[in-house]
């Protein structure tokens, strides 16, 4: 039998998670859901299990936090809704790193990669998982933009970014008070180096702040059009994707 602990702190999501662990390993038993730091700390100083499966954010804090004062070198699978953590660090230094929606053959696939590790007798090391991300847990982010308004160049606060979007090849900055400017970056880049509490990127087009949103409704069974302020130009749909709603629907709430 494989004993798990699960760190999540949405009930909905640690309950999804037992389930699809249930059909990729039927000989696996859910021992403990965990949903803070806090608890954490408290049940896996005194407990062991084989294998964690735990969300990065928490509503108290950083699932690094729980493995920096519990050093008890249990094998983990990192589990997030936010892409923009280092991927090759977690794949380097956890037994594997699952982006929500949890997959079921991803997840499948990371059961595989623990059982192999655990035949080859590896120990795992939670301090070098610790190391390699500890510059990614105080991370800094952008706070202002460069912009050019024909000879003058401005510098916007991300405070005052309503949201970005991407329309053919360009990116743009869109302010609460209405005004558009083309930036050097791509989505993606932006995706790393925004506050992921205060931006979200909902589709392949939008990255959107939290206080940009009007209004929201639900758009088929698995999608959500949202509304911004100010409206995006050529009265562009704005749809937060199939993969993404979930994990939408879980940043609203934090």
């Amino acid at each position: 039998m494989l004993s798990v602990a699960i760190i999540e702190d949405e009930p909905l999501a640690a309950e999804d998670l037992e389930k699809t662990l249930m059909e990729v390993y039927n000989d696996a038993r859910v021992v403990v859901k965990l949903d803070s730091v806090h608890t954490a700390v408290q049940w896996l100083d005194v407990n062991e299990v084989d294998l964690i499966l735990s969300d990065i954010e928490l509503g108290d804090g950083l699932s690094f936090d729980i493995f920096d004062k519990v050093r008890n070198n249990t094998p983990i699978i990192i589990t997030t809704a936010y892409d923009q953590y280092a991927i090759r660090a977690f794949k380097e230094n956890s037994i594997d790193y699952l982006l929500k929606p949890i997959d079921k053959t991803e997840l499948e696939t990371a059961i595989k990669k623990y059982r192999n590790w655990k035949q080859k007798g590896q120990e795992f090391d939670v301090d070098n998982l610790l190391e390699a991300l500890r510059p990614y847990s105080d991370q800094k982010y952008q706070e202002r933009f460069l912009v050019t308004l024909g000879e003058k160049i401005n510098s916007i606060p991300s405070a005052d970014v309503a949201y970005f979007f991407s329309e053919d090849r360009y990116t743009f900055l869109v302010t609460k008070k209405g005004t558009q400017h083309i930036i050097n970056m791509n989505l993606g880049d932006l995706e790393g180096s925004l506050d992921p509490k205060k931006f979200y990127r909902i589709n392949r087009k939008f990255i959107i702040s939290y206080q940009s949103i009007q209004n929201m409704v639900a758009y088929s069974k698995s999608r959500v059009k949202i509304d911004l302020i100010p409206p995006p130009p050529n009265a562009m749909d704005v749809i937060v994707s199939v993969e993404r709603s979930g994990p939408f629907k879980k940043w609203l709430n934090d």
